[in-house]
């Protein structure tokens, strides 16, 4: 059966046993029970950590037995509370939370899904589990009926509470497992764990994952992720660890967060190692200045407030949001903190986080980047990394590098924090080769130099300065750059025009060093990860970026309205051709079409959208926006893919949305600017003639290869901004 396996797997096995799941298990069972991974994976390390066939077979039923006579879905409530009532007592598998009744002067628990509430408990139970009492705690439980002879009492009565944890962790016997893979298989046997399939992951992409982990093994580790949505930011927080907490940004407050002054009660950060705000951007959001304040100095000096008393936390804070924007226009515009609330565009707040993780540079979550091989049961390496919060390795890099003086105390502080956590989940001995720990001083070095660049372009009282080390041995210096930084050279310096603190959009001006040149790229080469520039007499700035000398841009004012015939059967035409001059300049375009609904004709829109992209300046943004008609046979495929469009341009030069107008007199098609064009197609996108879609036919890559089915244009100037 060994041979079925790949040999990551195998080694796992040998070395783990007991302690992994084949996570597709985890997937199946996910499908019918909404429970964190970590609860699934507690059932599955008992019944399934094998890899004989047979065994799995049999404890996956198990499993699956289990969850359907205990496990309490919502819409099963009152079912199970009849099986608790005429059994007399009834194992349980929900969430529980606790609260205090002041009044009577004893705990009551909510049961998540079975929808008891009120149900008292002992107090022997709370000081075992104080987390009942914070965000609440999966639990197996033994829920008992009983009558009372009190009218007033709860019949229902709880007689044991198991968490979901497991019982321990044999540290040693962890590294010494450890020892028995290298650097580039215990990457992998983390992505696994976590769910990834690491063969989709360069190394890069699986560092910016694992980076995720390290508020589970750092204490009071700050980490701030932007990016597109789709791209599983909150997934680690929300199904990883039973030691964090995911919440949503807008149910933040102080007291639930820190302290209630109202009765003393300590907040989340008291009791969980990780605290993750989901959905934290969003110009919407209500935020309360005196908890950005509280979590100002929390951030800073790991304190906070009761009354007069000064109370400390060891709870790590993430902050997840999505982007609406591309890197570029975000450089060139404004700043990347643009989408967070105003309240937390302060420079002082964002100076507290140790490291800004590029969430465009994580790939949108999708089937086959899940893993179906082995991997830890996500309980026992949660464990592992709560044990390693004990630890310090951010001293582990000095026997070897030197950190430039002109680097400032806060920037080294943020960088070897993101060091020491990725040390411990890569190398938990403390071991690594002097060329492991300059890669990871490199990645932890970009990740604060990003939070400090973009301070810069908010507040010009902060001062910039370069992120260097040098070799100890060599006497070499590496300058560490951004990859944004490296691909868009024009944009990188840009600062504020005038005095700003804080506050949303900024006016930016070129900073010191910085180059001013704005024009297109006609071939951006993006890094590969940080950019590590050796030694100051090499650390030459990339060129300007080069004109896009083959598509000039005509003048506005040379455009001449005209009426075009385009011959059957003819070849030589592309959308770029036909509407590229009259398309440059605008910031938003509407098509009105009523037929992008079949696969081909949303493949023209696809390319119609990329044409855009291409002659969009670098830095700048296009919205094109689809009206278009449907038909009730076709409407939900077309629907799903028009969505899919959608979502995979978000985050581009050229965001796309849609709208389906259901009227039947909706027959005109049309191309409309901003800037003042109408254009008039009386086969609107569909112009081309069938053609086989293979990549080995130059019809397929190229428009002008194509035969048109004729078609005749009008190009209509008229009043700007009539959309």
């Amino acid at each position: 059966m060994a041979s079925e396996h790949s040999p990551l797997d195998q080694k796992i096995l040998e070395y783990f046993p007991g302690l992994v799941v084949r996570k597709d298990l985890t997937t199946e069972l996910k499908q019918n029970a909404v429970v964190p991974t970590y609860v699934l994976e507690y059932l599955l390390g008992q019944h399934c950590a094998t890899d004989d066939p047979t065994l799995i077979a049999e404890g996956l039923e198990s499993v699956r037995r289990i969850l359907a006579k205990h496990y309490v879905h919502r819409n099963q409530a009152e079912l199970v509370k009849s099986t608790i009532k005429e059994r007399g007592t009834h194992k349980v598998i929900d969430k529980l939370t606790v609260e205090l009744n002041d009044k009577a002067g004893f705990y009551e628990v909510e049961f998540t899904n079975l929808g008891l509430k009120k149900v008292p408990i002992e107090v022997d139970f709370i000081k075992r589990y104080p987390k009942l009492l914070v965000g609440g705690i999966w639990a197996i439980t033994d829920v008992e009926y009983e009558l009372p002879t009190d009218p007033k009492a709860s019949p229902w009565q709880i007689s044991t509470v198991k968490p979901i944890q497991v019982a321990g962790v044999d540290h040693d016997e962890f590294l010494a497992a450890r020892a028995k893979f290298s650097t580039d298989e215990w990457m992998d046997v983390l992505m696994q764990s976590v769910g990834f399939n690491p063969e989709h992951f360069s190394r890069r992409a699986k560092l910016l994952t694992l980076i995720r982990l390290i508020p589970f093994c750092e204490r009071n580790y700050n980490l701030l992720e932007l990016g597109p949505k789709g791209t599983g930011k909150s997934h680690i927080f929300a199904e990883f660890s039973p030691h964090g907490m995911l919440i949503s940004g807008s149910e933040v407050t102080a007291p639930k967060l820190f302290v209630s002054n109202a009765n003393g009660k300590i907040g989340l950060v008291g009791y969980w190692d990780c605290i993750c705000f989901d959905e934290f951007a969003g110009k919407d959001k209500k935020v309360d200045k005196t908890l950005v304040d509280i979590m100002k100095n929390y951030m800073a000096n790991r304190t906070f407030s009761r009354g007069i008393e000064q109370l400390s936390a060891e709870a790590s804070m993430v902050f997840m949001g999505n982007t609406q924007k591309s890197v570029a226009y975000m450089l060139k515009h404004s700043h990347f903190y643009e989408p967070l609330p105003d309240k937390y565009i302060d420079s002082a707040f964002i100076d507290r986080i140790h490291a800004f993780n590029p969430g465009w540079e994580v790939a949108p979550v999708r089937h086959e980047l899940f893993c179906t091989g082995y991997g830890f049961v996500v309980d026992y390496i949660a464990e592992v990394l709560k044990h390693l919060r004990t630890e310090d390795y951010t001293g582990l890099y000095k026997p070897f590098f030197e950190i430039s003086s002109e680097v400032s105390t806060r920037d080294q502080t943020g960088f070897e924090k993101t060091f020491s956590g990725l040390m411990k989940i890569l190398h938990p001995d403390g071991k690594a080769s002097k060329e492991e720990i300059a890669e990871l001083l490199e990645f932890a070095m970009e990740c604060r130099r990003r939070v400090r660049e973009q301070i810069l372009r908010i507040d010009d009282t902060f001062k910039a300065n370069d992120f260097i080390y040098r070799d100890l041995e060599t006497g070499k210096t590496v300058t560490v750059l951004t990859p944004e930084e490296t691909q868009y050279p024009a944009f990188a310096g840009l600062r504020p025009l005038a005095s700003q603190t804080g506050g949303g959009a900024t006016e930016l001006t070129p900073g010191e060093g910085s180059q001013a040149t704005e024009s297109r790229t006609t071939s951006p080469v993006a890094s590969s990860g940080a950019s590590g520039i050796e030694s100051p007499e090499d650390a030459s700035t990339s060129p300007p970026l080069q004109a896009d000398a083959t598509f000039p841009q005509p003048e506005s004012s040379s455009l001449k309205e005209h009426h075009l015939v385009v011959p059957e059967n003819s070849k030589g035409w592309s959308y770029r051709r036909l509407f590229g001059d009259y398309l440059r300049g605008a910031t938003g375009i509407i098509i009105r079409d009523p037929y992008i609904r079949a696969f081909h004709q949303i493949r023209n829109l696809v390319e119609f959208l990329r044409m855009v992209n291409e002659i969009t300046p670098v830095g700048d943004e296009v919205t094109v926006h689809l009206i278009t008609g449907s038909d009730q046979d076709a409407m939900e495929k077309q629907v799903d893919n028009l969505g899919q469009l959608q979502d995979s341009f978000a985050g581009t030069s050229t965001p796309f949305t849609w709208e389906i107008d259901a009227s039947p007199n909706f027959h005109a098609r049309s191309i409309t600017t901003n800037t003042g064009w109408k254009i008039t197609l009386d086969r609107g996108l569909d112009l081309f003639q069938w053609f086989e879609f293979n990549v080995f036919n130059a019809a397929a890559a190229v428009q002008e290869a194509r035969l048109v089915k004729g078609c005749e244009i009008n190009y209509i100037r008229q009043p700007e901004d009539k959309l």
